[in-house]
């Protein structure tokens, strides 16, 4: 038996990585090869359909490629125990079937089309068309792929360092219709791109990291001025302590009652994962303030261990207040419980980390580093003259301010 019919059957039987066979490419491959004993019309057809895929996805130089990071980034019992780093709980055969399929598809990703076309059981038949069909090229398998080089627990050391499934594939996520969906751009902002704000980011730090530890932390509100670098911290702290296991999944303030649905998704996943709730704040009476606080703290559904909440706001309280909200409180015989209940929900964050403007010298600082870190070279005197006119005419000083300003130098 030649190695495209073997390689066909083995794609068969196919079983912890069998979920590749739902990816498009693998499965119009494995069409293919299921053809190669029937009439000419239907094997071409599966050809052509399936040359027809892989030059729509850009993988007809390198179809290896596509295969082999379709069972990359699979997400299966081996695949979850491996990024839980419990691999080793694992029946010995469930080790050997996994390590099976990966050299299954391996053999597979290897095939060319010219292999293909000669195991056709009647080429004889399609031998006037054969040489004006199109070919493919295998080239190089997924780089981390060919690092496994049929070891598990090479395998296994990738999973735990890069997660599995679409967590493997994507950093950032974002809860929409029901379901956790990748983000496709995200930014890919770094703890080396902020100036200033030290003391800040230093205690984001510390309680991300005991976080990742499985130490003592808490769920993080970061409130200040606008522009300040509150959104960005977060951000950063998921990009930086990626390999450690994190990601970050942002949900928007108006669905905030579908968390448990969200906590539920989340709970069984071998990573850690940050709730980013960016620019938070609450009108007086508004549903969604209730559900917060019982996500925070006091709900019968509680936040799995996995799980942490880091929201933004401009607001210390989050809440909008009104003076037309002090005047009806003249009649309110319960006032202070009216207070209490405005102040309970910026209290349920165990850390409050204050993010104010800065100062004019430590504006211009900001700017002055951001400007020879992107190559500016005029003198400082004109530089920071332009930053003070730039913020006057913006309103007020913020490194997004100063970003801004360099950024403005280059157009």
């Amino acid at each position: 038996m030649n190695k495209v019919r073997t390689a066909r059957l083995r794609l068969s039987a196919l079983s912890i990585f069998r979920g590749i066979l739902n990816r498009s490419v693998p499965r119009a491959f494995y069409r293919l090869l299921c053809a190669l004993d029937e009439s000419p019309e239907v094997f071409l057809r599966a050809y052509g359909e399936f040359f027809s895929l892989i030059s729509e996805r850009g993988c007809a130089d390198c179809l290896a490629y596509a295969m082999t990071e379709a069972a990359l980034f699979d997400e299966n019992c081996f695949t979850r125990s491996a990024a839980g780093g419990t691999e080793g709980t694992l029946p010995e055969g469930v080790l050997r079937a996994a390590e099976s399929d990966c050299a299954a598809v391996l053999a597979a990703a290897s095939l060319q089309s010219e292999e293909v076309l000669q195991a056709y059981s009647r080429y004889d038949a399609i031998q006037p068309v054969a040489d004006s069909l199109p070919r493919w090229q295998s080239g190089a398998c997924a780089e981390a792929f060919e690092l496994f080089d049929g070891s598990m627990e090479r395998a296994a050391r990738w999973y735990r360092e890069n997660g599995c499934g679409m967590f493997a594939r994507y950093k950032a996520f974002v809860w929409r219709d029901g379901d956790i969906r990748p983000v496709l751009h995200h930014d890919a902002v770094s703890m080396d791109d902020f100036t200033g704000y030290e003391r800040q980011r230093r205690k984001v730090d510390d309680n991300t990291r005991a976080f990742l530890a499985g130490k003592s932390c808490n769920n993080c509100l970061l409130y200040g001025d606008m522009g300040t670098g509150k959104s960005s911290t977060v951000k950063a702290m998921a990009n930086t302590y990626r390999r450690q296991g994190l990601r970050i999944v942002e949900m928007p303030k108006e669905q905030l009652a579908q968390f448990p649905q969200l906590a539920e998704k989340l709970a069984h996943l071998p990573l850690k994962f940050i709730i980013f709730i960016d620019d938070l704040s609450f009108q007086h009476h508004d549903a969604s303030y209730t559900s917060l606080k019982a996500v925070l703290e006091g709900g019968l559904a509680a936040r799995p261990a996995n799980v942490l909440i880091y929201a933004t706001s401009n607001r210390r309280h989050i809440v909008k207040e009104r003076l037309s909200d002090r005047a009806l409180e003249v009649d309110d015989i319960h006032t202070r419980d009216n207070m209490q209940e405005t102040l309970s929900l910026s209290d349920r964050f165990g850390l409050n980390v204050c993010y104010t403007a800065p100062s004019k010298n430590e504006f211009l600082e900001i700017v002055t580093a951001m400007a020879r870190a992107r190559g500016v070279t005029l003198p400082e005197s004109e530089l920071r003259a332009g930053a003070e006119r730039f913020a006057l005419a913006r309103g007020g000083r913020s490194p997004r301010c100063a970003k801004q300003y360099v950024e403005s130098l280059f157009c």
